[in-house]
């Protein structure tokens, strides 16, 4: 049996860098992630795609390993110094299904960017067990990106 976990996310925040320099990080995925705690490998399978694994949480008796894989796009408008960064969900790879968006919009000395993420995650538990595992898998799952965007933040000079 399994319990799915919906998550369902989103932040805004202002930073001192510049916009371009903003998207440039978020754009590229692999140095986007490397911002973002307890991924244990992040692999690019082509075309855009990349699946991540995270870190095993839990006891030696009883873990759990997200595995997900995404589709990335972005685009970036130099004039308007606004940009977003897009990922939807690739079916059949791992136990979650992961999307969302970053924005970017350039400002007098800082740039806003906002992040949404919508998902869900198989638990391989019993139904049973929904009600005691959702909060905490949603619970982790929100402490990992609000380190991640602290992370993020950090990078770009501080919050503007």
């Amino acid at each position: 049996m399994t319990v799915t976990v919906h998550i369902e996310l989103g932040y805004e925040f202002a930073v001192k860098a510049a916009a371009d320099e903003v998207f440039a990080v978020l754009s590229d995925v692999p140095t986007s992630v490397s911002h973002f705690p307890k991924v244990e490998q992040l692999t690019d399978l082509g075309d855009g795609v990349f699946q991540w694994e995270m870190e095993k949480v839990g006891t030696a008796q009883v873990n759990i390993q997200t595995v997900y894989a995404s589709r990335y796009t972005s685009e970036f408008k130099a004039g308007k110094q606004q940009g977003s960064v897009r990922w939807t969900p690739v079916k059949g790879v791992g136990n979650a299904q992961v999307g969302g968006e970053w924005t970017v919009q350039g400002q007098k000395g800082s740039t806003a960017v906002t992040l949404s993420i919508k998902g869900t995650i198989d638990v391989p538990l019993p139904g049973l067990m929904k009600m005691v595992v959702a909060p905490v898998v949603e619970n982790e799952f929100e402490k990992l990106v609000e380190q991640y965007i602290d992370n993020l933040v950090k990078r770009f000079g501080g919050e503007a």
